[in-house]
């Protein structure tokens, strides 16, 4: 399934689209620490529901999409600029892939039964989900990011083209 690209956003500026991607894991971890209060305040409902699907819908289909941008084309190109202190940035943000999709695993199953209506069981992590994804989002735009204007134009290009060919959309 194609997943489009926000609208201020196009291939065409891969680091542009990244950001806008970190923009909507804000919006969607936020959204999670809404439905639990929801969820106190009113219960299950359609409104809590389709909150939930939206969350899922995210961090199932578009952020795995967008940890393989960074790491099957922008980390690999910026390892290229062959910097020791972006080089241990780039170890600790990767590393930190993995335990945001531990993070992951443990709010999925909340979401999953609010989503069809079930009886959810609030997940421990859920502040951490809330809370690390985001600071993660910001830590690489902090550092990272602007790391990506010494790549070629002809780099970017070719990120901007892997990711359009990730996400199965024409040119």
């Amino acid at each position: 399934m194609w997943i489009s690209p926000p609208s201020t956003a196009s291939f065409d500026e891969p680091i542009t689209l990244l950001t806008a991607c970190h923009d909507k894991v804000r919006r969607f971890a936020t959204l999670s620490l809404k439905l639990d209060e929801h969820l106190s305040r009113r219960g299950l409902d359609e409104e809590a529901a389709q909150a939930a699907a939206n969350i899922l819908r995210y961090f199932d289909m578009a952020a795995p999409l967008h940890h393989a941008d960074e790491e099957d084309d922008l980390f690999p190109a910026l390892r290229q600029l062959d910097d020791p202190a972006l080089n241990a940035d780039l170890a600790r943000i990767e590393a930190e892939h993995a335990s945001l999709d531990v993070l992951w695993q443990a709010v999925r199953p909340w979401l999953q039964a609010i989503a069809d209506h079930g009886v959810p069981l609030r997940p421990a992590e859920l502040a951490a989900f809330a809370r690390d994804y985001p600071a993660h989002a910001a830590r690489e735009e902090a550092l990272l990011y602007p790391a990506a204007r010494q790549l070629s134009p002809a780099t970017l290009a070719r990120i901007g083209q892997n990711m359009r060919a990730r996400r199965g959309a024409t040119a």
